[in-house]
């Protein structure tokens, strides 16, 4: 009778361990997918400055959208967590959005190699990002429904792992890349 006893405690203890690893890979999968994410998110950062400033020799009157922009992505940059980010990601698309409506007004701009570079690598960063936003939803979809599901979800409530953020955009608009693309 007591080598049964101890066979149950002990495959329910096997049983523990494996859920309690699974979500162990889990939270630490999402958060190297939330870093992935930001890595993209700083490259276009960093790419937005000499967009500004390549678009800016053209369009000098057009001061409104070149503050609009920069204010936009210094909230991006501040931006903390899924939700926040996202939100002043959304912000940061739309005011893109509206310098590349006015470098479309200047056709020399337009056949400028250097802006040519940078909307194409801006392009690259917006596919890497979407990449990035898609693997890390999909971890995040996985460690929430094993903190949700009978019965790993006891082991997760036991040890405190918790349900985590999707990094969702707010509207349709904004789901999509900008438009980069010039040709006539």
């Amino acid at each position: 009778m007591g080598w049964i006893v101890l066979a149950v405690v002990a495959a329910i203890a096997v049983w523990a361990v494996s859920i309690y690893n699974r979500l162990v890979t889990l939270r630490n999968g999402s958060e190297n997918a939330w870093s992935d994410i930001d890595v993209q998110l700083k490259r276009r950062y960093e790419l937005i400055p000499n967009l500004v400033e390549t678009v800016k020799g053209y369009a000098q009157h057009e001061q409104g959208t070149f503050t609009k922009v920069t204010e936009a992505r210094t909230r991006a940059m501040a931006a903390s967590g899924p939700a926040e980010k996202a939100q002043a990601e959304g912000d940061l698309t739309r005011v893109l959005k509206s310098l590349f409506a006015v470098a479309e007004a200047y056709p020399e701009l337009r056949a400028n190699e250097n802006f040519l570079a940078l909307q194409g690598e801006l392009s690259k960063i917006e596919e890497a990002i979407q990449n990035a936003r898609r693997y890390y939803n999909a971890v995040v979809r996985d460690l929430n429904t094993s903190c949700e599901v009978f019965p790993s979800n006891l082991v997760a409530n036991t040890f405190g792992f918790s349900k985590k953020a999707y990094f969702e955009l707010d509207s349709e608009a904004e789901r999509s890349a900008p438009a980069v693309s010039f040709g006539s």
